[in-house]
């Protein structure tokens, strides 16, 4: 196997994990929806509270992998749509801020304005998420010159991708199917029976508008053009039925799609029926659907970060990776990968250990 195409399933895998643990600004979103009181309030943040930090890691692992293994992609993609993606940083800074001082005495922005923070970071911080990730399925306008340096197009560096109304389809997909994952892992999380009635009965009203978006999103980019290398003439060229040729090409990336569709549309079943299993047939859809669309668009020779402006500008894994030199030494250390996901699931469980409940929170020397 080339090293750019182990990098690059290294990369989807940590676009497909990011994914699942959009359940966490999910169910920020749902805090004034399922938080009647003071107490359920306080239940929901401290069992989220938990959690966010392996979010906002991930998405750091995702831009660091990004960065050592195709620095081009990353120089074109976060440096081009740098106010873009500023935007999403300070979703995330609104977010930490929030878990830290919402319950500091002396507050003086006070308790509800740090909620109104846990919200925004939830609805509009996963909504831009998804506006940017369909940038690699749609495609932007930069071009590269003779040195290889980027030229993004627009003076908007980014914020013109909001302008685009099929890339809303995968922000609020992702904004439901969050929300969705939020209150699946209350189901399993709280010890508060009126609270997983709430859950239960939000995934029966939004699952359907998660669906909605979702199969408009696969519409719209199965059915449109994109660019590929073609090996023999090292020329970028066009492709009609790009991403959805790539999954039926690459039959383990389709098997990988169809499994987690079937595991997202699963939990909704368990989750409506207030299944303390549903978040893990969630889990593992959201990884396996995340990593098949990621994997699809950079395999097989597709370019995963078109111009829409210069087509012969499009990256793909050939022109954008580090040296050969890189991706072997990159490659030797994440074998030590599996020993920090091997310690990651040991501290989840030893968090996890008992439900979140009233009583657990009052005998909690730390509360969020």
């Amino acid at each position: 196997m080339d090293l750019q195409i182990y990098w690059w399933c290294v990369l989807s895998l940590l676009g497909g994990l990011f994914v699942f643990m959009l359940f966490v600004g999910g169910g920020q979103s749902l805090l004034f929806c399922v938080g009647w009181d003071e107490t359920a309030k306080d239940l929901i943040i401290n069992a989220l509270g938990r959690k966010w930090e392996l979010s906002f890691t991930t998405l750091v692992m995702f831009g660091g992998a990004a960065f050592a293994a195709f620095p081009l992609f990353y120089a074109s993609y976060f440096g081009g749509a740098y106010w873009l993606w500023l935007a999403i940083l300070f979703c995330f800074i609104v977010q930490a801020v929030s878990y830290e001082y919402r319950k500091k005495k002396s507050n003086f922005l006070g308790q509800r304005t740090y909620e109104a923070f846990l919200v925004i970071n939830g609805t509009l911080g996963t909504f831009l998420i998804g506006v940017t990730l369909s940038a690699l399925f749609g495609g932007a306008e930069f071009s590269l010159s003779e040195m290889r340096f980027v030229s993004w197009d627009s003076p908007w560096r980014g914020l013109e991708l909001l302008a685009s109304p099929s890339y809303w389809l995968l922000g609020l997909a992702l904004i439901f199917l969050s929300r969705l994952g939020g209150a699946m892992y209350f189901i399993n999380r709280i010890d508060e029976p009126n609270l997983v009635a709430k859950c239960a009965s939000i995934i029966r009203k939004e699952a359907a508008l998660f669906l909605l978006f979702f199969l408009g999103f696969m519409g719209v980019f199965f059915s449109a053009n994109g660019y590929y290398l073609d090996a023999t003439s090292g020329e970028i060229l066009s492709r009609p039925y790009a991403l959805a040729l790539s999954l039926i090409s690459l039959p383990v990336l389709g098997v990988c799609f169809v499994l987690g569709v079937v595991g997202v549309l699963a939990s909704v079943w368990l989750g409506a029926r207030a299944s303390k299993v549903a978040i893990w047939a969630y889990g593992v859809g959201c990884v396996l659907v995340g990593f098949a669309l990621l994997a699809a668009a950079g395999l097989g020779g597709a370019a995963f970060f078109a111009s829409t402006s210069h087509p012969a500008s499009s990256l793909h894994i050939y022109n954008a990776s580090s040296s050969p030199y890189t991706l072997g030494v990159m490659a030797w250390v994440s074998l030590l990968v599996p020993f920090v996901l091997a310690y990651i699931a040991y501290v989840w469980r030893a968090l996890e250990r008992e439900q979140v409940s009233k009583a657990e929170l009052e005998s909690s020397e730390h509360k969020y």
